[in-house]
């Protein structure tokens, strides 16, 4: 594939089609207040503050993906274990009415026609934007800083490689965690020009399809904590598999359309 102005605008033409049109945001906010009084109900005096998080907050979401995440910060005092606030948040949406579906760190919700994912959080004590997590799928928690994560990936210079590698790993249905891509797209053009959006695609398909499988991924806000982990070995063996065949493809349509 050639890497001409045809193919840069060829991947903007893709980007522009699954991004959100200018009303959205007025939708995200209609969408967060009508489930800021349900979490303050449910939280009581514990809550801290909520916010809009995520791909959104990050400039990176697609219409493929959740339309934007609600972050819920609660005191250290929360009483109950992380997966106690998990369950109890669960059941509050669920007796709102909402088919509220279990993620691994969120609560998938669709509010007005939008896909919500609420996250529950209980932050450290302290002077510290840090939070405990609760991690469905393990039955565990971790700690994290949603803050940092979010200046990372908006700082990158590399929105529009994030943004085609999301559509792109929608579009092949793989399970591909949102920071886990982000980080791999900026690991794989750390040292790339910024003005060069589909050789630099390429790159990031290279980069998926040969060193990504061994390569560790750990959270800048916690080292403890491996971003890695978050997929099985077979996920980011069907990861690099789909990335291979987009390298050798004979055209950008067979990648993304």
């Amino acid at each position: 594939m050639g890497f001409g102005l045809s193919s840069d605008q060829y991947i903007l033409r893709i980007i522009q089609k699954y991004s959100h049109d200018s009303s959205h945001i007025y939708a995200v906010q209609r969408a967060k207040d009508e489930l800021d009084p349900i979490v303050k109900d449910w939280a009581g005096r514990y809550l801290i503050s909520t916010s809009i998080s995520g791909s959104f907050a990050k400039g990176t979401s697609i219409t493929l993906g959740s339309d934007f995440d609600l972050f819920i910060s609660l005191s250290p005092d929360t009483p109950g274990t992380l997966r106690d606030i998990y369950k109890t948040l669960y059941n509050k949406l669920n007796a709102k009415g909402y088919s509220v579906k279990r993620q691994n760190v969120s609560l998938g919700v669709t509010v007005s026609g939008l896909n919500v994912d609420v996250i529950p959080a209980k932050k450290q004590p302290g002077y510290t934007y840090d939070h405990s997590i609760y991690l469905s799928k393990k039955d565990s928690w971790t700690q994290t800083n949603v803050e940092q994560h979010i200046n990372l990936v908006k700082d990158s210079g590399r929105l529009n490689e994030v943004r085609i590698t999301k559509i792109w790993s929608k579009l092949h249905r793989l399970d591909f965690p949102s920071f886990y891509l982000e980080l791999a797209v900026i690991e794989a053009l750390k040292r790339s020009p910024t003005d060069q959006l589909a050789s630099n695609f390429l790159k990031v398909l290279e980069y998926l399809s040969t060193t990504f499988q061994n390569q560790r991924f750990v959270d800048p806000a916690n080292s403890n904590n491996i971003i890695s982990d978050l997929l099985t070995e077979s996920e980011k063996k069907m990861i690099a598999g789909k990335a291979r065949e987009g390298y050798v493809a004979k055209s950008w349509s067979e990648v993304v359309w």
